[in-house]
């Protein structure tokens, strides 16, 4: 066994011991106090963020996911403050008595322990570990090279020394502490320990997780890809279109923003507002492609455009082209919008919204572990601490009842 395997397991083991001690009073007060760590310990973990921002060799977007400037490890104590004031989740969820006297109960239990594999993003692993603790699972955390130092502040000087301090083990969250790839190769290899890994990066990065994860019979929720969609209907009020594709461009590293422009007017196209804001128009079109994810900085500033014919073109096209992530559609019909909003079937449907709102926080309060666009029965979209359980039927008798 190498030397990686058997830290990344003696995390695991140690986090799936971890979840029996959990409780929501004492999640509680461990984010409360995570919170205050934050910003009490702002200038290590600004000075570890600039390390790891220096040595980095990423595109312009990746750069940006990287960067935590004031406001945004501002942002994170906020987030922190929040979720520990957020009600804890509600265990049961049904009950009744069969006819032969049986009392059936359905309740939501922890997962356990859960894997978390993300890139260069030093705010998911507070996100993650926020939305497990809240949840009552325990969490083994990995990133690679370019966030580690980063992270790693964050778990021990922040969310290991709040769970401590809470009454609570620090070693329910753990880390992988080293840039190797084989460390989320072996996270997604232990389905006793870790069940469950949430998957966070590039597309072709995490479909090859994913695949390794089935291999050992680990279940993933992956957020491989992104992209929002915005159709400009032909009944589209001139002043939102505007407003809305400013707004839905207003930072261009995150899944959320808009990828593809669909048009029902050549003239819908608003290129000059596209040359204020720096902004591309890639052709030949690329249907499916994130330019957030583009390892040219230069198309990370692009979007795809297609003038499309019918209402049925586009939701086709937003169905069967894209991630399935998020789609709007602006107009002034609202017959339109319905059939709009009715046909698609991705994780998150708009009308004269922007795309951008497609995150955990903005549209539940909580920030999420990612936004699984999987096309099965369970958690789609942002998925928060609400999500993350499982079900339980218990059932009590007076020891008489039969089939």
């Amino acid at each position: 066994m190498s030397g990686l395997q058997e830290q990344v397991e003696h995390d695991a083991a140690a986090a799936h011991a971890a979840v029996a001690a959990l409780s929501d009073d004492g999640v509680a007060r461990a984010l409360a106090r995570a919170a205050e760590l934050v910003r009490a310990r702002r200038d290590p973990i600004a000075a570890a963020n600039q390390a790891d921002v220096a040595a980095a060799t990423l595109d312009a977007g990746a750069l940006d996911r990287l960067r935590l400037d004031e406001a945004r490890i501002g942002a994170l104590a906020e987030q922190l403050g929040q979720l520990s004031e957020l009600p804890p989740l509600e265990r049961a969820v049904d009950a009744w008595t069969l006819a032969n006297g049986l009392h059936v109960e359905t309740r939501r239990i922890p997962v356990g322990a859960v894997g978390a594999n993300f890139e260069a993003r030093p705010n998911v692993a507070v996100d993650v570990a926020g939305q497990l603790l809240k949840s009552l699972n325990a969490a083994v955390l990995r990133t690679g090279g370019a966030a580690l130092r980063t992270v790693t502040v964050l778990v021990d000087e922040v969310l290991r020394p709040a769970l401590a301090e809470a009454g609570l083990p620090p070693q329910a969250v753990g880390l992988v502490r080293s840039p190797e790839r084989e460390g989320a190769r072996i996270l997604v290899s232990l389905p006793r320990l870790l069940p469950l890994v949430i998957l966070r990066g590039s597309g072709e990065t995490t479909a090859a997780l994913a695949a390794e994860a089935a291999r050992h019979g680990v279940r993933t929720l992956a957020h491989a890809e992104g992209g929002g969609v915005l159709y400009l209907h032909a009944a589209a009020d001139p002043e939102k279109a505007d407003a809305l594709v400013e707004a839905s461009l207003d930072r261009l590293g995150v899944c959320n923003r808009l990828n593809l422009l669909l048009v029902a007017r050549e003239e819908q196209v608003p290129r000059d507002l596209l040359r204020r804001l720096g902004i591309a128009i890639r052709e030949p079109p690329r249907l499916g492609h994130e330019w957030a994810n583009d390892e040219d900085p230069e198309n990370v500033r692009s979007i795809t455009v297609r003038v499309i014919g019918t209402l049925e073109e586009a939701l086709a096209l937003a169905n069967e082209e894209t991630s399935g992530l998020a789609a709007s559609i602006v107009t002034e019909d609202e017959a339109a919008a319905r059939r709009f909003l009715d046909g698609y079937r991705g994780t998150a449907a708009y009308w004269n919204a922007s795309t951008r709102f497609t995150d955990g926080y903005a549209l539940t309060g909580a920030p999420e572990t990612g936004i699984n666009v999987d096309r099965v029965p369970g958690p789609r979209g942002p998925v928060t601490y609400r999500d993350l359980w499982l079900r339980q039927f218990r059932v009590v008798g007076d020891g008489f009842e039969h089939r």
